[in-house]
């Protein structure tokens, strides 16, 4: 949503009004509606500061409070109703009876709400937009390909195979993560206890000898004096960061597109949210044109399926592209995104009528690619922990023997 300063006249008199709308077209037409004047001027404005913060507030709150669904749950979930749909069973009674098995409270409540809406004349996906944040767009996607082909119990299992090989990838992640996140948390547990406890008793002996000391005793010697002093508000002050981080990136459009810029141009991570990245779309992609929805129409909903700003940018312009009446090959290969081989692979579908086993080998091509990333994560990340570790630990051998061994010459001199 962005804000918009509108100058309206009013019953004869000019008025300035603060508007938050999705667009300039929206802003207008509220104003039209709601202030019946005439419209004289508008032009976009940046959120006020108190509007911002509440705003903020709200949203934090409600993210806490209301937690997605578990994935494994979703796709038992997806699962039962693909099946049951699949033996004849009818959605809404599926869905009640899905509702009423599962002890996942938000899934329950998620499915009773989409077996009312299809008693009261709506589809499943209608209802199913309102949890987007829950299900996720590929769900909506899915659910949409069924509802358009007739086919839904077909495109549910399609649905829970997608999720499945997302979640176990999620997984991957997650266990190649782990070692280095706990022993760089542990590294930095004993380094900051080094400093509180230690670097104080030598910190006296220093003062004492009153003597030029070095660089990292120095380093050592202040960052002992922050955490003794400030160490609770760095740590709260830190906290707060990542939070407004986060909150920027989810409601701030620019921002998030500079944060996905830095991340595709950061160490390791550029490599998973690349391949991570076009793994799903031509996944979605692959599905779609096999179930026989048009091109364009494919396009669309697997670049709605992507997170990264640039990335989406770049595949936003060969859903118009194709639109246009570009090949699908030309359209690809003018984002710039795709290597060589992927193009010709592309190419040789597009001209013999079989673009959906091509792009299954894509898929697969992606899928491995983004594999091997997980796989040797580990191998990757181990020279960075190296490098931090030997950084912390020549730091404090620095910082703490240097001014010893300059007392120590001293002594003898005398």
């Amino acid at each position: 949503m962005k804000y918009y300063q509108v100058t309206m006249m009013v019953r004869g008199s000019r008025e300035n009004i603060l508007l938050k709308a999705k667009d300039r077209a929206d802003a207008i037409s509220k104003a039209k509606r709601d202030y019946q004047g005439t419209l004289l001027k508008i032009k976009e404005v940046s959120a006020p500061i108190d509007a911002t913060i509440k705003e903020f507030f709200s949203q934090f709150g409600s993210t806490v409070a209301n937690r997605k669904v578990q994935p494994k749950n979703l796709i038992a979930a997806i699962r039962q109703l693909a099946v049951m749909t699949n033996a004849g069973i009818s959605v809404h009674d599926a869905l009640n009876e899905i509702a009423n098995a599962t002890n996942d409270k938000k899934l329950k409540h998620i499915f009773t709400q989409a077996s009312e809406g299809i008693n009261s004349g709506l589809t499943l996906s209608d209802t199913f937009k309102r949890y987007r944040y829950d299900v996720g767009g590929i769900t909506l996607a899915m659910i949409e390909l069924g509802e358009q082909t007739g086919q839904m119990a077909e495109a549910l299992a399609s649905l829970a195979e997608i999720l499945e090989e997302i979640q176990e990838n999620v997984q991957k992640f997650k266990k190649a993560m782990r070692y280095p996140l706990i022993t760089l948390g542990a590294m930095a547990v004993a380094f900051t206890i080094l400093i509180m406890l230690v670097v104080p008793k030598f910190k006296s002996i220093f003062e004492k000898f009153n003597a030029e000391l070095p660089l990292p005793t120095k380093i050592l010697l202040n960052l002992e004096y922050m955490l003794s002093n400030y160490g609770l508000y760095l740590l709260s002050g830190l906290i707060l960061v990542i939070v407004m981080i986060l909150y920027f990136y989810r409601n701030n459009e620019d921002f998030k597109y500079k944060a996905d810029q830095l991340m595709l141009k950061t160490y390791l991570i550029k490599d998973i949210i690349f391949f991570a990245t076009l793994n799903r779309f031509s996944l979605v992609f692959t599905e779609l044109v096999h179930a026989g929805i048009p091109i364009a129409d494919a396009l669309e909903t697997a670049t709605s399926m992507i997170d990264n700003s640039v990335l989406k940018e770049k595949l936003e312009a060969v859903k118009v592209s194709v639109s246009r009446g570009v090949s699908l090959t030309e359209a690809f290969k003018d984002t710039g995104v795709f290597e060589n081989m992927i193009i010709q692979m592309i190419s040789a579908g597009e001209s013999s009528g079989q673009l959906d086993n091509m792009m299954r080998k894509v898929t697969d091509y992606y899928r491995m690619r983004f594999n091997y990333i997980l796989d040797n994560m580990s191998s990757y990340i181990e020279p960075i922990m190296l490098a931090i570790i030997a950084g912390l630990v020549l730091l404090l051998a620095l910082g703490i023997f240097l001014p010893m061994w300059d007392m120590a010459r001293a002594i003898k001199g005398h």
